[in-house]
């Protein structure tokens, strides 16, 4: 079959990657893709929001299977459009990835379905959020309503920097308008887990957990960002852990959108937290995870294009994918800067020295006469697999030494505490 990967990140990179090693495909398309995709697959050119190109090219190259990377796809309608095309798309409507385009959404959804979420409260305008925080005295998790490419969640350490994440997020307009609105929401305490999970509308399959680190540095300081990497499999999320958030967050909150008319057919991502409390559901995104996908692909050893088609199509029964029980650790190599301003345009030398069970998923790239340059903040997700975490993770650390560009960051404590730190799990 034909298929159309929408987007150009490391992620897709990652599903470009993975969909070439399908029997059932014939020719992968990306749109955008990048320069990394463009190498190994067809790229269109089509920006990932350009719903009329894409539903002509699909119907002009008879494309059997769209899958939406990104979030802003989802939020433009693609999968809305591509159904009623009477296409298959791997993706959810546009109605469905409210669970993600509005924050507010999806706590009042998780408050409706009885799903475990820290207390909450949205306003509209700073002056009653600032209000309402010098009233409790307290600090809280200060989140805009709308997508800022992971950018939007402010983690507050006492009162007064909430304060100040208010006015950074509505009066500064950091992420613009995607703050308009903002939901306040209590900090909790215990380790966050990101699970992944295919759902054809009812059924859902879940996939290995993996953790990120939204921070920027070493220790989790600094400004949130899309995500600076990650590991998979969760030494303290085992499969009974998973059993429970299927049936006690994703049960749920799918039949809930099913009912109201809304089927989600796609990835649903539920960001979690285990604390003294259990399992309580941060947030949910309507897609596959950047840098989770990364991590979590290359342990896949069934088909990943069987398994997305029986999803798109609703026809999950039966089905459960095929997992490596060996780790991943990937490490996001980003420019200087990132999350802030950064500079482009710089040669990216090494990447012909990695070794094997070593991949380099590219994101923020490009490519000019001299080779592979630098085109964004999260230049790289470098990966390696190995029989255990610690080996995942010298050899992943070991492999970043040989690449190098102008300004190169990353963060060196990634699952660190998956190998130092075996008693606290």
């Amino acid at each position: 079959m034909n298929v159309l990967i929408v987007g150009g990140g490391a992620r897709e990179h990652a599903l470009t990657w993975k969909a070439l090693q399908s029997p059932l495909t014939e020719a992968v398309f990306c749109a955008p893709g990048n320069a990394a995709t463009g190498a190994i697959a067809v790229n269109t050119g089509l920006a990932a929001t350009d719903v009329d190109g894409i539903v002509r090219f699909v119907n002009e190259r008879d494309v059997s299977l769209t899958i939406i990377g990104p979030e802003a796809a989802v939020a433009a309608g693609l999968g809305d459009r591509l159904a009623a095309a009477g296409r298959l798309v791997f993706g959810p409507t546009q109605a469905a990835g409210r669970i993600e385009s509005s924050k507010a959404f999806a706590k009042s959804l998780m408050e409706r379905t009885g799903v475990p979420t820290p207390a909450y409260r949205v306003f509209d305008n700073p002056a009653g959020a600032k209000d309402f925080v010098r009233g409790e005295r307290r600090p809280f998790v200060v989140k805009a309503d709308g997508l800022a490419k992971g950018k939007g969640t402010l983690v507050a350490r006492d009162m007064e920097e909430t304060l100040e994440c208010i006015d950074t997020l509505m009066l500064r307009r950091t992420v613009g308008a995607a703050a308009d609105r903002i939901v306040l929401e209590e900090k909790l305490d215990g380790r966050e887990v990101s699970l992944l999970a295919l759902v054809d509308g009812e059924r859902i399959v879940p996939l290995p957990p993996a953790c990120d680190y939204k921070r920027v540095l070493d220790g989790d300081r600094g400004p949130n960002t899309g995500g600076m990497g990650g590991y998979s499999p969760v030494s303290f999320f085992g499969p009974d852990a998973v059993e429970r958030a299927v049936a006690t967050v994703l049960m749920p909150i799918v039949q809930r959108l099913r009912d109201e008319g809304t089927p989600y057919r796609g990835c649903l991502y539920a960001g979690l937290m285990l604390g003294a409390g259990g399992i309580q559901a941060l947030e949910f995104n309507a897609r596959f995870g950047d840098p989770e996908a990364q991590v979590v692909l290359p342990r896949l050893e069934s088909d990943l294009i069987a398994l997305l088609e029986a999803t798109a199509r609703g026809d999950l029964g039966g089905i459960n994918g095929s997992w490596t029980s060996r780790s991943t650790v990937g490490v996001v190599l980003a420019s200087r800067g990132y999350p802030g301003t950064y500079t482009t345009g710089h040669s990216i030398e090494g990447l012909g020295t990695i070794e094997r069970d070593v991949v380099a998923f590219h994101g923020g790239v490009a490519a000019d006469s001299s080779g592979y340059v630098t085109a964004g903040g999260r230049v790289l997700t470098l990966v390696a697999l190995a029989d255990s975490m610690a080996e995942a993770r010298e050899r992943v650390y070991r492999n970043v030494d040989r690449i190098h560009f102008e300004g190169m960051t990353y963060r060196r404590d990634l699952a660190q505490r998956e190998v130092e730190a075996p008693a606290l799990r």
